[in-house]
């Protein structure tokens, strides 16, 4: 079993530990909030030791972000996909701490201030925040905020008091980087590619992570904020629909490798506590369409979760997570000014 050295109980809590922070992008689309989430990095009270931005196969975003100042840029080697994107940054990256920031949220400037406060318990071995939405053009009224992780946000149900949690939000989460490569790393046959709307590395990861160092925390930190953007394209029904379904897919292939135990005691409890009672409400409100869309996000989850455990395409995926390692691809030269 690979470990991470962790002090025994009654240390004394060590200095905050250096900080890369990582953000992987893979399309021009997003040139706007990936300008947004970089400038609010470089806004932090307390500055990351290093910003690393991975382009997953973009030649032009690369060319586009070689004259912004500050930034390590990398080109991703791995096969495409947000696992391949994330391991090359934690490859890369040059702190004992690193956190990943969607290229399409915002933090707040006190974000790296209140993740790293989380490392001074050496037993820590990730710190993870809240991630709030923001609606471009406002919340649909049949969306209810319980499906917030639709659109990758905290959401009703989850955890909301600092603690040990199970796993993190994607847009918001660090870990010590020493754990993440002794763990192998996100699996590339899970997370996105492109538009794709599968995911769950983040689950698996963090399930491997604490499996492998008993002992160890995953610490939820709500007062680190970032703030998630939900364009037009990801209110529609199509979108929703498609999420629910691949998101039940996705937690089948967890499942498979985690065991159901571990990759749905979140979601037995979600299904058995926050969802009837969602329901209910939006029943006394006489919200019906709120209504439908609870249920029919479940039904749509449990139909993906079914299906994929019953794929014999899932069935066929490696067993062993891929190999991080320890040292880095070249960086593309960049101008990295103060």
């Amino acid at each position: 079993m690979n470990t991470v050295p962790m002090s025994g109980p009654g240390t004394a809590p060590g200095p905050a530990p250096t900080l890369s922070v990582v953000v992987c992008s893979y399309t021009l689309d997003r040139w706007d909030d990936l300008c947004a989430a970089l400038d609010s990095i470089r806004a932090q009270l307390r500055r990351p030791d290093e910003t690393v931005v991975v382009v997953d196969h973009c030649p032009a975003l690369t060319a586009r972000l070689a004259d912004r100042p500050g930034l390590r840029l990398v080109e991703s080697p791995e096969k495409p996909g947000v696992s391949g994107a994330r391991n090359t940054g934690v490859t890369l990256a040059r702190g004992e701490v690193v956190a990943f920031l969607d290229d399409d949220a915002v933090a707040e400037p006190d974000w790296t201030q209140r993740l790293l406060a989380g490392y001074r318990d050496p037993t820590v071995l990730g710190v993870g925040g809240r991630v709030d939405s923001w609606w471009e053009t406002g919340r649909p009224g049949w969306f209810p905020p319980e499906y917030d992780w639709v659109v990758g946000c905290s959401y009703p149900g989850a955890p909301e008091a600092t603690g040990a949690v199970r796993n993190f939000i994607g847009a918001n989460m660090s870990f010590r980087r020493a754990a993440v490569v002794a763990a192998g790393g996100f699996r590339s046959d899970l997370g996105r590619i492109g538009t794709s709307p599968f995911g769950c590395e983040e689950t698996e990861l963090c399930l491997r992570l604490t499996a492998g160092h008993p002992g160890g925390e995953l610490r939820y930190e709500p007062a680190a904020v970032v703030r998630q953007h939900v364009p037009p394209a990801r209110t529609t029904w199509r979108y929703f629909s498609s999420r629910c379904y691949a998101e039940g897919r996705s937690k089948a292939v967890v499942a498979r490798y985690a065991g159901t135990r571990s990759a749905l005691s979140s979601e037995r409890r979600y299904v058995r506590r926050t969802l009837p009672a969602a329901v209910l409400g939006a029943l006394g409100r006489r919200r019906l369409r709120a209504a439908g869309a609870l249920g029919a996000g479940a039904c749509l989850a449990a139909a993906g979760y079914a299906t994929g455990r019953l794929s014999r395409a899932d069935a066929g995926a490696a067993t062993a997570p891929p190999a991080v390692e320890r040292g880095g691809p070249a960086a593309v030269p960049t101008r990295s000014r103060p």
